[in-house]
């Protein structure tokens, strides 16, 4: 596919709308939780409340993942019985709802008020997932559908750096005007919505499971029957703990092993998410229009070889004062530095691209969204399961380059794992390097 034809179909109403829609719900959910738990840090949000500051944001972090668990299953059923395009605007509009609310936890300065509204924010993100994902097969052909990954991926993790990057600038100002900052978003999103076009339901008569461990266990049963299912959950779920490890430890990781203070760490974050981006762009225009499991492999062996050299770099320093971001650019390793963050960030894009494709072409139309919404609740699990190893690693070691020295070294396990499950992994990957 060309430059030319790539710009058409992404500019075309049967994707631009949908990328647009994400965009702005993944800034928005940014946008307010991170200005939320900075006004909570530094500005005393919430300081006569019920918890003090740092449970409060445990608590928020918790809140925000806890949708997936409770809500994917239900999810997957709307997305199912549903018009797609039809759900996602009825989303949105919840989204007004909730921002809404939001503003005037903002304006009388309620932590437990933003709160519940940050878990509401988590259900309605929790109700898109499955729907744009599995949406995407049906606005797009088979030669497109990589592409259209690799952009939604890319736009994605663009749009929470800048959601995070404008949520730390503002939340200093008066807490009123973040408030209509956010619901203004929403309606952003919600007009975009209104130009995704309609998708008949896959399956109107589908029943809908009340009881959420009901649905959530049998959802689960179902979709790792399916062994392509399976490894591509397994895959892509392991991308979000790589992620997850990486992005929560940095703001440490930039102050002991980089001296940097919190400018160093946008730079960072910045360079992260870029990487994640240009990866997931280039691995579409290296697949030529077709799905090539052996570059999950490629990702993987460079995450680990970028990831080690990340520790090589850093591991003998330590720092007691931070600096900021001229003095961090004038020393030796910088720049080194700077490159391993990207090729991080890049190769994580290689890994994951082909596994959200796979994901999508292995299951049905019918069962699509259910094994978006599978894979949701198994991110879910990685993710936390992240938080709790990275806890007890960092309780036992003190060690965060030991951290991420664990985390390159589990690349290697995890792609044999997968080879294991479905060895065109490999194959694909030699008749890729023979061509």
């Amino acid at each position: 596919m060309s430059l030319k034809d790539n710009l058409n179909f992404s500019t075309s109403r049967r994707f631009a709308p949908l990328f647009g829609t994400q965009f702005l719900g993944a800034f928005n959910d940014n946008l307010f939780k991170t200005a939320l738990f900075v006004m909570i840090s530094f500005y005393g949000l919430g300081q006569n409340d019920f918890l003090p500051a740092s449970q409060m944001l445990n608590l928020g972090a918790l809140l925000f993942i806890l949708p997936y668990f409770l809500f994917s299953a239900i999810s997957g059923q709307l997305s199912t019985k549903f018009d797609k395009a039809k759900l996602a605007r009825a989303v949105k509009l919840l989204e007004i709802v909730v921002m809404a609310a939001a503003a005037f936890g903002f304006y009388i300065q309620s932590a437990p008020l933003l709160l519940f509204c940050l878990f509401c924010m988590g259900a309605q993100s929790t109700l898109f997932g499955p729907l744009k994902y599995a949406i995407l097969p049906d606005y797009l052909n088979d030669k497109e559908l990589i592409m259209g990954n690799s952009l939604i991926e890319s736009g994605t993790f663009l749009a929470i750096l800048f959601g995070q990057i404008l949520g730390t600038a503002v939340a200093g100002i008066p807490p009123h005007i973040v408030g209509i900052m956010v619901v203004a978003v929403a309606a952003a999103g919600t007009v975009t919505s209104l130009f995704m076009p309609s998708v008949p339901a896959k399956d109107p008569a589908a029943r809908l499971e009340p009881n959420i461990a009901k649905g959530t266990w049998v959802l689960l049963k179902e979709t790792f029957a399916q062994r392509e299912l399976y490894a591509a959950i397994i895959g892509i779920s392991w991308f979000w703990f790589v992620g997850s490890v990486y992005t929560t430890q940095l703001p440490t990781f930039t102050q002991i092993h980089l001296g940097g203070n919190d400018n160093v760490f946008n730079l960072m974050l910045a360079l992260f998410s870029v990487g994640i981006a240009a990866g997931s762009v280039l691995c579409a225009k290296v697949s030529h229009q077709r799905l090539h499991l052996g570059l999950v492999a490629v990702g993987a062996l460079g995450l680990t070889a970028s990831g080690l050299l990340l520790v090589w770099l850093t591991h003998g320093q330590r720092f007691t004062e931070l600096q900021g971001l001229g003095w961090f650019l004038s020393q030796a390793n910088a720049y080194p530095v700077i490159l391993t963050m990207i090729a991080i960030g890049f190769f994580g894009g290689f890994f994951s691209v082909p596994l959200y494709t796979w994901l999508q072409t292995a299951s049905s139309d019918a069962f699509r969204a259910h094994a978006v919404a599978a894979n949701n609740i198994v991110n879910g699990l990685f993710i936390v399961t992240a938080a709790l190893l990275s806890a007890a690693l960092l309780w036992l070691f003190d060690s965060i380059t030991l951290l991420y020295l664990a985390v390159a070294a589990g690349n290697l396990p995890l792609i044999a794992y997968l080879i294991k499950l479905e060895p065109q992994f490999l194959s694909d990957l030699k008749g890729y390097l023979k061509k």
